[in-house]
C-alpha cells in the first residue's frame, strides 16, 4: 500500500524516549488509516509498572481485574489471573526497558517468521525465566496455593500441532536469553488446530477454543494495524515517465497486531512474538441488516475472521486450498509492512541500509511467499528499481528446509495464486523468467540439456501427476530469492544438498549450511523436571548449566557411581508417579512403577511409524498370551504410552489412532497380561502434556523410516531428561547417539542410502513370519473393526494395493531385536542408569542456545545487545 511512502511528521516526547509517531497517507475513499511509530514507542507497554511479588499484590490483581473483593471466596482460576496480571507487570517492565535500549542503539534485527509457535503455558516459564519463582511460590503458599495447582488453571496456547511450532518457541527463548535483537512474527490462531478427543476410540476434532477467558500475557495494539490484500487484477499505469504496476484488489482485511512479551533467563532482556488477528475492513454492514438480509451483515466479518480462526485448515477442498494461501500472506504481508514502517520511522527511505538492520528467517515453507512480497513493497509501494530491489531482498531473507516429506514442500498451483495474489503470481513469474534466462546462458551443456535442467530448476513448472497444472515450487523460490538456506540435522542437510536441491547446491555451495536443532533447556529441563534439576545443580555446584549445557558432560564421571545412580532412579521414579497420575486420571487406570515406561509423541503419520510400535506391542502380547503365569514374570512389564495428532484431512493417520486404542482396549482389560503389558493413547498432545510425559520416559521411540525425519527435537527433550532412545539412523538420532556414545542407543533399521533401490524391491521382499501373522490376525478382527483396519493392512501387505512406502516390513525383524535388546538391559538396572545419565551427560550440544549463536553468527549477523541493568 502507497501508505509506507509516507514521510515522518512531527516528532513529541515520550515517558521511554521520543516517540517519532509516524502516520501513515490515509488512502483515499474511506480506506483505513494506518498508525506506524518509531521502535521504542511501537514496542512500549502503556502501564509497564513494576508490581511486587508478594501476596497481597496477587489480592489486588484479583480485585482489580476481576472484580472480587479481597475478603471474597476465592477458586483457583482466580488466583492464577491475579498471580498471571502480577506477573505481567513484571514482564511489562522488563519489555519497556529492553525495547527502549534498543532503540536507542539501533541494532540489527532478526525477524523469526512461522506458521506456529507452540508455546505451551506461560506462568511458570515466565516467573523462572524472570528469577521470581521462588517469590511466587512464597506468595501463592502464603494464600493456602502452590504453583502447580495455580498453573494448571492456564490454557496452553493454541498456536501450533508439531516440532515446528514448539522449535520456534524454543528459538524466541534462546533469542532473549542470549540477548539477540529479534522478534519472532505468527498468527493469533482463535481456535488453534483442534482440540483432540476420542469418541469410541476414534480420533474426534472439536475447537480449541484457548482464548475463551482471555489470555493475560498478550498485549493488543489497537493503534499497529495493516491492511492486507486478496484477488482482484493489476493493471500498467503511467506515472510521469514511468511505468507502474497498480493492484485493484477485491478483498481487503485489516492485520491487527498483539504483542507476546519473551522474557530470557539470568538477563534483563525481553523480547517479543507478535501475532496477527485477522479484522474485517467493515465491522458490519447496518444497510443490509435494515434490510433484513442479516447473514449479509456479518459476511465480511465471517470472511476475515476465518483467516486467523484455525490453524491449517483442510486443504483437501479448492476453498481449503485458497484459505491456507491466504493466511500465509495475510502474516507475511502484515509482518513486513511492519518491520518496513519502523525502519522508515527511524532511517526514512535509505532502502539500501534494510540488510543491515533487519534479516528475515522464513520457518519452512510457509512464509516463503514473502519473496514475492518483499519485491512487491520495494518496487510497487517503495518505487525501487526491480534490481535495486532484488538485490535487497536477496540479502534479508534465508529459509530453513524442515522435511524431505513432497506434501510438505510446497507448491501452489498457479491458478490458486494468481487467482488470490495476482501481482504476486506477475513478480514470481518475472523472477523465474529472469532465474531461467541465467540458468540457460550459465550452465554448461548441450541445449538439449541445458532445457531439461532448466525445467528441472524452474520456480513453476508442470504438476508431475497432472501435466496440464501448473505450479510455484515455493521452496525453489525461497532458495533463489534467499540469502541462506539451511537444514536442521548433519544428515538432513545432506539430504538437502545431495538430494532436495542438489542441483542449486552444485551452482551456489556457500548458500546451503547445517544448523542443528536444539531445545531450550529452561522449560525442557530445568521447569518441567526441578528434581532432575535439583541434583544437577547440587552435583555441579550451581545452576550454570542452565545456560551452558556444556557442563552437563561432567556428569560423565558419575555416570557409573552407585549413590548417585540411587539418586538418579529416585528422581525418575518420583517423575514416573507423576505420569502414572496422569494416565489414572485419564483412563481411571492404576500402572505399574516398577513397568518400563516406553514413550512415542508425535504427529501422526506413516512416516512416523506409529504404526509399526503397535505392531511389536501385538506379537508382544501374543508372547505373553502363550506364556506360564511364571514364565510372565520373568519378563520386563512394559507401559506403552503414544501420543499426536491426525491431520483432519489425513484418513490413514485417523486409522493408526483407532488400531492403537483398539489394541489397548483389548490388552488393558485382559486378566492374564495387564499386569505385564499395558498401552494407552493419551489424545490432545500439547506442550503440557509433554512436560510431565518427558520427564517420567524411560524409554522413547524416534524410529521415522531413515532419511524421512529432518531432524526431530522430542528426542532432545528426552535425552536431557536422562530417556533412553530406541531409534533408526535417522534425523538428530545421529548426532544424539555420537555425543551419548553408539553403544548407548538402541540403533535398528535400514539405512538411508539404502531406501530408494528398497523401495524398488518391496513387492519382491520376503516378508518375517511374524509379520505375516500379525497383519493375518488384524485382518480376522482379532482387535474389531476388521473392515475399518483393512486399508492399514493393504498398505504396508498387500503390494498389489499398497507399496509399503515407509518400510514397516523391511525394518520389522531388526525391530523386535531391538525390542529385545531394551528388555535385556532394562533387567540390569545399574547399567540401564549408566546409560540414563550419560543421555543428560552427552546433551549439551542440543540446546536451542547452541543452535541459535550459530544461526546469530553464519546467517544472522546479529550481535547481543544487552540493556542495563540499573
Amino acid at each position: 500500500m502507497r501508505g509506507l511512502q509516507a514521510p515522518v511528521k512531527g516528532v513529541g516526547k515520550s515517558a521511554l524516549v521520543s516517540p517519532s509517531a509516524v502516520r501513515m497517507a490515509a488512502p483515499s475513499r474511506g480506506r483505513l488509516g494506518v498508525y506506524a511509530v518509531a521502535e521504542a514507542e511501537r514496542s512500549a507497554l502503556s502501564n509497564g509498572v513494576s508490581g511486587s511479588a508478594d501476596a497481597g499484590d496477587i489480592q489486588a490483581k484479583i480485585k482489580s481485574v476481576l472484580g472480587k473483593p479481597v475478603e471474597a471466596e476465592t477458586t483457583n482460576r482466580d488466583v492464577y489471573v491475579g498471580t498471571a496480571y502480577s506477573v505481567r507487570d513484571h514482564l511489562i517492565d522488563s519489555f519497556n526497558k529492553t525495547h527502549a535500549h534498543w532503540q536507542k542503539e539501533d541494532p540489527k534485527f532478526v525477524y523469526y517468521l512461522s506458521a506456529e509457535f507452540l508455546m505451551g503455558r506461560s506462568l511458570t516459564n515466565t516467573v523462572f525465566n524472570l528469577g521470581l519463582g521462588g517469590d511466587y511460590a512464597k506468595a501463592l503458599n502464603k494464600l493456602g496455593y502452590d504453583m502447580e495447582t495455580v498453573q494448571e488453571q492456564e490454557r496452553d496456547a493454541a498456536l501450533g500441532n508439531g516440532g515446528l511450532g514448539r522449535l520456534a518457541a524454543c528459538f524466541l527463548d534462546s533469542m532473549a536469553t542470549l540477548d539477540l535483537p529479534g522478534w519472532g512474527y505468527g498468527i493469533r490462531y482463535k481456535y488453534g488446530m483442534f482440540k483432540q478427543a476420542l469418541d469410541n476410540g476414534y480420533q474426534k476434532e472439536l475447537p480449541d477454543i484457548w482464548l475463551t477467558e482471555g489470555n493475560p500475557y498478550e498485549v493488543k495494539r489497537p493503534e499497529i494495524k495493516f491492511e492486507v490484500m486478496f484477488g482482484g487484477k493489476t493493471e500498467k499505469k503511467k506515472q510521469g515517465d514511468k511505468e507502474v504496476t497498480v493492484w485493484s484488489p477485491y478483498e481487503r482485511v485489516i492485520a491487527q497486531a498483539y504483542d507476546n512479551p519473551i522474557p530470557g533467563f539470568k538477563t534483563p532482556t525481553t523480547s517479543n512474538l507478535r501475532l496477527w488477528d485477522a479484522l474485517p475492513i467493515t465491522e458490519f454492514d447496518l444497510g443490509a441488516f435494515n434490510a433484513g438480509d442479516y447473514d449479509q451483515a456479518m459476511v465480511e466479518r465471517e470472511k476475515a475472521e476465518a483467516i486467523s480462526a484455525v490453524l491449517y485448515p483442510n486443504d483437501s477442498t479448492p476453498e481449503g486450498k485458497e484459505l491456507r494461501l491466504k493466511q500465509q500472506y495475510f502474516f507475511v504481508s502484515a509482518s513486513l509492512q511492519d518491520v518496513f514502517a519502523r525502519f522508515k520511522a527511524r532511517h526514512g527511505t535509505q532502502w539500501d541500509l534494510l540488510p543491515e538492520k533487519a534479516c528475515f528467517q522464513l520457518n519452512d515453507t510457509h512464509p516463503t511467499i514473502a519473496v514475492a512480497e518483499v519485491m512487491r513493497l520495494l518496487v510497487d509501494v517503495e518505487g525501487l528499481p526491480w534490481d535495486q530491489a532484488w538485490t535487497i531482498t536477496t540479502k534479508v531473507l534465508n529459509y530453513t528446509n524442515h522435511t524431505v516429506m513432497p506434501e510438505a514442500l510446497e507448491k501452489w498451483p498457479v491458478k490458486v495464486m494468481a487467482k488470490m495474489l495476482p501481482r504476486h503470481m506477475e513478480i514470481i513469474e518475472i523472477i523465474n523468467d529472469g532465474w531461467t534466462k541465467w540458468l540457460s546462458s550459465y550452465l554448461p551443456g548441450t541445449a538439449e540439456e541445458k532445457k531439461k535442467k532448466v525445467e528441472a530448476m524452474s520456480i513453476i513448472h508442470a504438476n508431475p501427476w497432472n501435466q496440464e497444472e501448473m505450479l510455484v515450487n515455493m521452496a525453489y523460490l525461497a532458495v533463489v530469492g534467499g540469502s541462506a538456506v539451511n537444514g536442521v540435522a548433519a544428515i538432513h542437510s545432506e539430504i538437502v544438498k545431495d538430494e532436495i536441491f542438489n542441483d542449486f547446491y552444485r551452482l551456489f555451495p556457500t548458500k546451503f549450511q547445517n544448523k542443528t536443532n536444539g531445545v531450550t533447556p529452561r522449560r525442557w529441563l530445568a521447569w518441567c523436571n526441578p528434581e532432575l534439576a535439583t541434583l544437577l545443580t547440587n552435583t555441579l555446584g550451581s545452576d550454570a548449566w542452565i545456560n551452558d549445557t556444556e557442563m552437563l558432560a561432567e556428569l560423565r564421571k558419575y555416570a557409573s557411581d552407585k549413590s548417585f545412580q540411587a539418586k538418579w532412579r529416585a528422581v525418575k521414579r518420583e517423575k514416573k508417579a507423576k505420569l502414572a497420575e496422569l494416565i489414572k486420571k485419564q483412563s481411571g487406570d492404576d500402572v505399574n512403577l516398577d513397568a518400563l515406561f516406553d514413550i512415542q509423541i508425535k504427529r501422526i503419520h506413516e512416516y512416523k511409524r506409529q504404526y509399526m510400535n503397535v505392531l511389536s506391542i501385538i506379537w508382544r502380547y501374543k508372547q505373553l498370551k502363550k506364556m506360564t503365569p511364571e514364565q510372565r514374570k520373568q519378563t520386563v512389564p512394559r507401559v506403552c504410552v503414544i501420543g499426536g495428532k491426525a491431520a483432519s484431512a489425513y484418513d490413514m493417520a485417523k486409522r493408526i489412532i483407532r488400531l492403537v486404542t483398539a489394541v489397548g482396549e483389548k490388552i488393558n482389560h485382559d486378566p492374564e497380561t495387564k499386569d505385564y503389558l499395558r498401552l494407552y493413547f493419551l489424545p490432545d498432545y500439547n506442550v503440557s502434556l509433554a512436560e510431565t510425559l518427558i520427564p517420567g520416559a524411560e524409554l522413547s521411540q524416534h524410529i521415522s523410516t531413515a532419511g524421512t525425519e529432518a531432524s526431530g527435537t522430542s528426542n532432545m527433550k528426552f535425552q536431557m531428561n536422562g530417556c533412553l532412545i530406541l531409534g533408526t539412523w535417522d534425523g538428530a538420532n545421529i548426532e544424539i547417539a555420537e555425543e551419548t556414545g553408539v553403544d548407548n542407543v538402541f540403533v535398528f533399521g535400514v539405512r538411508a542410502e539404502e531406501i530408494n533401490q528398497l523401495r524398488k524391491e518391496r513387492k519382491d521382499f520376503k516378508t518375517d513370519p511374524r509379520w505375516n501373522e500379525i497383519m493375518a490376525d488384524i485382518e480376522a478382527g482379532m482387535f474389531g473393526d476388521k473392515d475399518y483396519f483393512k486399508p492399514l493392512v493393504d498398505s504396508v501387505h498387500n503390494m498389489k494395493v499398497g507399496n509399503d512406502w515407509f518400510l514397516l516390513a523391511n525394518d520389522f525383524a531388526d525391530y523386535l531385536k531391538a525390542q529385545e535388546e531394551v528388555d535385556r538391559v532394562y533387567k540390569d538396572q545399574e547399567e540401564w542408569t549408566r546409560r540414563s545419565i550419560m543421555y543428560t551427560a552427552g546433551s549439551g550440544k542440543f540446546s536451542s542456545d547452541r543452535t541459535i549463536r550459530e544461526y546469530a553468527e553464519d546467517i544472522w549477523h546479529v550481535k547481543p545487545v544487552r540493556p542495563p541493568t540499573h
